[in-house]
């Protein structure tokens, strides 16, 4: 399933250098929101759809749905990540890192 956009406010900020992705996959409990303020970047779920991403534009990463997100190889990517924390903290699960290769696969999904 791809991500789906939608509306967001107000949350902690993330900055991603070119080509820079995420460390690694995460998931959310209750879903992640993405809010491009600067730059492009992609945002790719577990079984590989990606969306490119620009300035102002936002993504809602659903409930526990594997995914990462990071800057293109271009432009620095400025972000508002936004999480709603359960009872054991903001519910994110870290998993396997994002390899050079995956990344990759991401840009020339999207065209570069």
């Amino acid at each position: 399933m791809a991500p789906a956009r939608t509306r967001a406010t107000n949350s902690p900020r993330g900055r991603a250098v070119p080509a820079a992705e995420a460390a690694g996959r995460s998931t959310h409990a209750k879903g992640q929101v993405l809010y491009v303020t600067d730059g492009v970047g992609l945002v790719s779920t577990r079984d590989s759809d990606v969306v490119r991403i620009t300035a102002s534009e936002t993504v809602k990463c659903p409930a526990d749905e594997g995914h990462w997100h990071g800057a293109t190889d271009t432009p620095l990517m400025a972000h508002i990540a936004m999480v709603v924390g359960d009872e054991s903290g903001d519910g994110t699960t870290w998993l396997e890192p994002v390899t050079d290769e995956q990344f990759t696969a991401a840009l020339d999904a999207t065209g570069r």
